[in-house]
């Protein structure tokens, strides 16, 4: 009986990640508020009665893509933030990072420059909370910096976010930059340097305010 469950639990599981496989890569060219479950059920194969086995609404599944998106860009935050403190071999470890995760997971970052502020609220709500988790555990990082030594939570917590906005923002623009100068993969390189040369300016510029932020 345990092994009958044990493999049903599995084709669940299964089934589950099919769908929302399947929704990323519907969600390539539209947004979520335009997606329709059985569009989602027809490129998985099954019947859309099959949907609600696995999720509420196009929301609920929005929201587990949101922990699956977010989930992989984590570390990604996590390592580039941590080694900002002001070299230029920090900074360029920071932005290659992020460069990296992009090329790695496009359409996560798509789904995320997409519905961050996007219609659908759950998903924005969701989008939401992840981002400031991450800001928390930023600050608490950049809190045992020697360079943050007398700064105060809430300035610590504003820097943490200035950080985190700044690589969700950056991972957008990279993967826009390769969208632009598509078939031209001179021009889509050419363009992604671009942004990576601002995202390194920006980042010295917050650096440079850090280190005179408590004169």
């Amino acid at each position: 009986m345990s092994h009958t469950l044990g493999i049903r639990q599995a084709q669940k599981q299964k089934t589950r990640q099919a769908l929302l496989d399947a929704a990323l890569g519907l969600l390539e060219h539209q947004s979520l508020s335009s997606l329709g479950l059985r569009e989602v059920t027809r490129a998985v194969g099954v019947a859309p009665a099959a949907f609600y086995r696995h999720f509420k609404d196009t929301a609920d599944l929005g929201v587990a893509l949101v922990e699956g998106a977010l989930g992989s860009l984590h570390e990604t935050i996590q390592a580039a933030i941590v080694t900002t403190g002001g070299s230029e071999e920090r900074i360029d470890r920071a932005v290659d990072l992020l460069a990296s995760h992009v090329r790695a997971h496009p359409a996560h970052v798509r789904f995320i420059a997409r519905e961050r502020h996007g219609g659908v609220a759950p998903v924005r709500e969701a989008i939401g909370v992840q981002l400031r988790r991450f800001a928390d555990e930023v600050a608490e990082a950049l809190g045992a910096d020697p360079e943050s030594q007398g700064w105060s939570a809430a300035d610590l917590r504003m820097l943490a976010g200035v950080y985190v906005d700044h690589m969700v923002m950056t991972a957008s623009a990279i993967l826009e930059a390769g969208a632009g100068a598509e078939g031209d993969e001179a021009a889509a390189r050419q363009a992604e340097e671009a942004v990576l040369a601002t995202a390194r300016r920006q980042l010295r510029l917050v650096t440079l305010g850090r280190r005179h932020w408590l004169d």
